[in-house]
């Protein structure tokens, strides 16, 4: 037998739900909704507590009111698309069928299986292989696995470029919300560091005893400590994520790096450049590269790689641009 043993009692090895499943995906809603509890929680002390009560000139309380919106709006709508953005699961041409699962099972060892994988796999774009040199197959899906994608446990599925599961998202980081997922990091960190920078005279003056009695000037001292403490976890997020799209990776392939058919394991496979990178995610049209507006390169199956570029380059004899290797549009 070889390494793919057939789940019990489970035919067709598609995944039974428990019998607790209701309860647990209203169970992994909670982290979302103490998100939006914080966020409803500051809005009423930043616009009521803060803006209209503690400060008097009108001009500076209009300005820090547009600006509040402004910025709760694009985090608002990056959260939102972060969410509710559907998984990118694979194609069902990547299924293989019951009478080769039943001989990938029945195997007697491990190159029969990996003969039945690449036969079916022949026509698949895959570069992606095991630490065997086998192409990947996922037992749960029953699927060949495309380039970067991965099985979420959480989700019951298989997921194009899956980079890790947000239990803050109640969702799969991925293909189709990284961009998404990115900005929502990105305006999270500014809508914290906008309050805690507009707060700040307000707490020096709780502690000088010079704001209003009562219980209005708590909130704006706890309006303060939770904006600077969540902008403090988010810089090192926000940050690493910027590293990870600067260098074409995911969270997933920094810990464990893809293994190619030809080349072995390479954490700078997809490394096309810091600009081709960052347009991959982002699009090629500054104008939304800041907007929670899907503008991603790809199809979320195949990706163009380093070596690919180097072989163009050696065979125009010249230096190609970061633009002229990105997917076509």
């Amino acid at each position: 037998m070889g390494n793919y043993d057939k789940p019990n009692g489970n035919p067709g090895g598609r995944i039974k739900k428990p019998p607790c499943y209701t309860l647990m995906r209203i169970f992994k809603w909670i982290p979302v909704v103490f998100i939006i509890s914080i966020i409803a929680w500051s809005y009423y002390a930043y616009l009521v507590q803060l803006c209209i009560y503690s400060i008097t000139n009108i001009a500076e309380k209009i300005i820090f009111i547009i600006l509040y919106h402004i910025f709760l709006a694009l985090f608002l709508f990056s959260y939102w698309q972060t969410i509710f953005t559907n998984v990118g699961t694979v194609p069902l041409k990547w299924r293989i069928p019951g009478s080769e699962i039943e001989k990938l099972f029945h195997a007697e060892s491990q190159e029969q299986q990996k003969r039945i994988l690449e036969n079916f796999a022949r026509d698949l774009p895959v570069t992606n292989r095991t630490i065997h040199g086998s192409v990947r197959f996922c037992e749960k899906c029953q699927i060949i696995k495309p380039d970067r994608g991965h099985h979420c446990s959480v989700c019951g599925t298989c997921v194009l470029k899956m980079d890790h599961h947000c239990p803050w998202v109640n969702n799969c980081v991925n293909f189709t919300n990284y961009k998404f997922f990115v900005l929502f990091l990105g305006y999270a960190l500014l809508y914290c560091l906008y309050i805690a920078l507009t707060s700040l005279e307000f707490f020096i003056k709780f502690w000088k005893n010079e704001l209003t009695e009562g219980m209005g000037r708590f909130h704006i001292l706890f309006l303060f400590f939770v904006s600077l403490m969540f902008a403090i976890s988010l810089v090192s997020l926000f940050g690493y994520h910027i590293y990870l799209v600067l260098h074409n990776r995911t969270t997933l392939e920094a810990f464990r790096p893809p293994i190619f058919r030809s080349g072995g394991p390479d954490k700078n496979g997809y490394n096309l450049g810091k600009r081709a990178n960052f347009q991959e995610v982002f699009g090629d049209n500054p104008r939304l590269w800041f907007l929670p507006i899907y503008t991603s390169f790809g199809d979320g199956i195949s990706y163009p790689m380093r070596h690919m570029s180097e072989d163009a380059e050696a065979l125009l004899g010249c230096e190609l641009n970061e633009s002229d290797i990105l997917f076509e549009r």
